[in-house]
């Protein structure tokens, strides 16, 4: 019997990022990829995914994906039956966050979406390796796909995001953290952090991979994610 999976996407990011993983787990795992272009809250998001979804589910949330993934177990803890957090954080609104974001924002409106990738996505990639020359180009075209009205949506939506260091002690199911050791948004520390507070929670790390861990390594995120769901 395979598992109903729905990979749920972060900021600016579409089926791309997802793209390598279905076919990797397609004996495992029926998948669904969930992008959130025209969304502006997490509630939002979740509440798509939840209308989207079987009546039980595994989820797993990649960057911003993740956020949504825990407010989804927060509204229907019952329907969730394994929950992956890769390259994500529960932390609330950081000093500065803000001000970092709308520069950010401003770029894209004052100089189009791709001045915003090529600022944006590469300190994002472990630095130096011909993978990530390898992938620019795809993720470039995903950046460039969207548009500053959705980006701003999706910022708006980051910058009010729920608390949800709270939903952690309630999580009943296997659950994966999963992170790039050059990944410096959402370092390894930050999801051991978060899997001290999940009573079934397992803490997988890939060695030499950034915050874009699901398309820089598909073979490893995909081992992770198979194993996992072996355990729901």
């Amino acid at each position: 019997m395979k598992h109903p999976l729905m990979l749920l996407s972060g900021l600016l990011c579409d089926e791309t990022v997802w793209a390598d993983i279905p076919e990797r787990l397609g004996d495992v795992a029926d998948v669904c990829i969930v992008s959130f272009s025209g969304f502006s809250s997490i509630s939002s998001m979740a509440e798509h995914v939840l209308a989207t979804a079987p009546e039980r589910f595994a989820v797993a949330g990649h960057s911003m994906g993740g956020r949504v993934a825990l407010e989804v177990v927060r509204c229907a803890p019952r329907r969730v039956s394994g929950l992956a957090l890769l390259n994500t954080g529960v932390h609330t609104v950081r000093d500065g966050e803000a001000q970092s974001r709308g520069r950010l924002l401003r770029l894209a409106y004052e100089h189009g979406m791709s001045a915003l990738a090529a600022e944006w996505l590469p300190p994002l990639m472990a630095g130096g390796t011909s993978r990530t020359a390898e992938l620019m180009p795809r993720l470039m075209a995903m950046v460039e796909r969207s548009t500053p009205d959705s980006y701003a949506g999706q910022i708006h939506a980051l910058l009010n995001r729920p608390e949800a260091l709270s939903v952690l002690p309630t999580i009943g199911v296997p659950t994966l953290l999963l992170s790039g050791s050059e990944d410096t948004w959402s370092p390894i520390s930050q999801h051991e952090t978060m899997r001290r507070r999940i009573p079934h929670a397992t803490l997988f790390e890939i060695h030499g991979v950034g915050h874009m861990a699901p398309i820089e390594r598909p073979d490893a995120v995909a081992v992770a994610l198979r194993e996992w769901l072996a355990k729901i």
